[in-house]
């Protein structure tokens, strides 16, 4: 059991590393990979128990002690990406499918790896951790709703299956794995450990099986979907981090949601894609997947050397 807790926590600090290496193999490789593309949805919501195993009651605590500052970091991240999204698919000339993709991601929830990221960045890891929980309950009915008003111009839109298949993905592997915590507490403190391995091998899997089967629209339009990604995820990051400067809220709290913000959940973007769009318009999920983990971990070592006043660093109390 040390020998696997030893290879998820390595595994879990070079996710980015494996992130590159298995889309580089899904392009290589694309006749191998293409067969996990129907586990796309299932290889998620194992992900998402894992994630419901690790929620606790004080992650929803901060939401009552901070009410004002986790509605800022939810709102931004809902506003300013799937704002971001369609202004790039406005300038920047694409073809429907990848647009559809462009927005569809814009308009996720928050992705795990911004806890972490926070986390290595010296940030508010509570209010990500928040932030993060929040944007994910309420993705069945803001995502759906999003991407049926900013994509149905590109490809038709089916906003009430796709609210089903998130309910079906994300909130009930959430809630069966919050259960497990209650019924097998000793069985699930056991497991906890490898559960960074479980979620690294699922989402490089996704990214390599969406590579896979889009490798001639990676060839033909790859450099351009990347430069969208780019300019989404950076943009994301330093409009979350002025979103939270405009409500006064100090840099401490100001790492927290620019990487919230600038972070999505790209694995519930690739396989809403695949399942409702195309494996191209899946591309871009796929892409974010890779590069948010390696812009997040640049900008949480820049944040790092980067602090307040040792008083202005702690969280604010309600009163």
């Amino acid at each position: 059991m040390k020998l696997l807790t030893s290879l998820s926590a390595f595994v879990g600090k070079t996710f980015a590393f494996w992130v590159i290496i298995f889309a580089v193999l899904g392009f290589l490789l694309p006749d191998v990979f293409k067969h996990v593309t129907p586990y796309i949805v299932t290889l998620l919501g194992i992900i998402m128990f894992g994630m419901g195993l690790t929620i606790s009651v004080d992650d929803f605590r901060e939401l009552s002690r901070r009410p004002v500052e986790v509605a800022i970091g939810v709102v931004a991240h809902f506003v300013i990406m799937p704002a971001l999204a369609l202004l790039l698919t406005v300038l920047i000339p694409m073809p429907p499918e990848v647009a559809a993709g462009v927005i569809l991601v814009g308009c996720c929830p928050g992705g795990t790896s911004s806890n972490v990221m926070t986390y290595l960045a010296k940030g508010d890891v509570a209010l990500s951790v928040a932030c993060t929980s929040v944007t994910t309950l309420a993705a069945p009915i803001v995502t759906p709703f999003l991407v049926w008003m900013f994509a149905s111009q590109y490809l038709p839109v089916n906003a009430m299956a796709m609210f089903m298949s998130i309910l079906q993905v994300i909130i009930l592997p959430l809630a069966l794995g919050f259960l497990a915590q209650k019924v097998l507490p000793r069985l699930v403190e056991k497991t906890v450990p490898a559960l960074p391995l479980i979620s690294v091998v699922g989402i490089v899997l996704i990214v390599a099986a969406v590579v896979g089967a889009s490798k001639g629209a990676i060839a033909q339009s790859g450099l351009l979907i990347f430069a969208v990604v780019v300019l989404h995820n950076g943009l994301g990051y330093l409009l979350g981090f002025f979103a939270a400067k405009a409500f006064g809220l100090n840099l401490y709290k100001r790492k927290a949601l620019a990487i919230e913000v600038g972070m999505q959940n790209s694995g519930l973007g690739a396989a809403l894609a695949t399942a409702y769009f195309s494996p191209v318009a899946a591309v871009p999920s796929a892409i974010f997947s890779v590069w948010h983990n390696i812009s997040g971990a640049l900008l949480a070592n820049y944040f790092s050397s980067r602090t307040d006043d040792a008083a202005e660093n702690k969280p604010v109390e309600a009163s």
